[in-house]
Formats: C-alpha cells, sequence, structure tokens
C-alpha cells in the first residue's frame, strides 16, 4: 500500500482517468462499429466527422496512438468513399 498522500491521491485519479478513458474508447470503438455497418452512403458520411473528433480527442490524450487514429480515419474514409 502507499505510503505518502500523493501516491493515495495519484492511485484514485488513476482510477478515475482509467474510467473515463475505458469509456470513450469503448465508445468509439461502437461508433466504428456502427459507421461499418451502414448501408447507406447519406447516413455514412454524416457519421463520418463524429468519429473522426472521437478518434483526434483519443489520440490527443494518449489513449491511443496518432498513427493508429490516422490509419482508422483512412481506412473509414475509404469506406464511406466506397459505399
Amino acid at each position: 500500500m502507499a505510503n505518502h498522500k500523493s501516491a493515495l491521491k495519484r492511485i484514485r485519479s488513476n482510477e478515475s482517468k482509467h474510467l473515463r478513458n475505458k469509456y470513450q474508447h469503448k465508445t468509439t470503438r461502437n461508433a466504428i462499429k456502427n459507421l461499418r455497418s451502414v448501408e447507406d452512403k447519406k447516413d455514412a458520411e454524416a457519421l463520418l466527422p463524429n468519429i473522426v473528433s472521437m478518434l483526434d480527442k483519443l489520440a490527443k490524450n494518449n489513449v491511443i496512438h496518432k498513427n493508429k487514429a490516422a490509419n482508422i480515419k483512412s481506412k473509414l474514409t475509404l469506406h464511406v468513399a466506397s459505399l
């Protein structure tokens, strides 16, 4: 167990950050799944900017790597263009 107040606070803050990151990451993955399952091009084009924004926020906060975010955005854009 931690011996210092600052270490105890760090444990608490890390747990809350972990939960927030996990929630945002899972929400983004579900949105990506929904986008890939959409058959209508107009619906997909409407969803794409929101998902790109979510990916950028995850990359900015180091939840995912920036190159991974770029790869996902690229693949989703190609997918929407091919509908």
